[in-house]
């Protein structure tokens, strides 16, 4: 099975950061990765959660639609296909919403904001790569 975009998050150890970068123009969506890839984790995503940092995302794969019921903050959205280009973008989705695109393999959700502060549009790719210090 082809993993793509989520493959650094599957192979990551333990003490490795992991980053989400746009590739067109450099920008960090995010500098912290939390990931939920089985049944459970997947189900319960940011349920529990009482806000997501700014410099933090969580990564649901397999995935083309998530929901925001019993949420406590709006998030950004940014589902992408296997390879990490952007098919859809959602914009400060609030609680109790429902949101998809049927191209899409995983979905990145960010703090609300983070899309438009980073120019993420679709058809931008994303990596997921570990945090280098300069």
């Amino acid at each position: 099975m082809n993993h793509g975009f989520v493959a650094p998050l599957l192979r990551r150890s333990s003490t490795t950061v992991l980053c989400i970068r746009n590739e067109r123009n450099g920008h960090v969506l995010a500098d912290s990765v939390l990931s939920a890839f089985d049944s459970k984790t997947r189900r319960s995503g940011l349920l529990g959660y009482n806000s997501l940092p700014d410099n933090q995302a969580m990564v649901i794969a397999p995935t083309n639609a998530v929901h925001t019921w019993f949420m406590r903050f709006s998030i950004d959205l940014a589902f992408v296909d296997k390879t990490g280009r952007v098919v859809k973008t959602y914009h400060s989705v609030k609680p109790w919403r429902v949101a998809g695109a049927l191209r899409a393999y995983a979905v990145v959700e960010l703090a609300a904001g983070s899309l438009a502060r980073n120019d993420t549009v679709m058809g931008d790719t994303l990596t997921i790569a570990p945090v280098t210090v300069i």
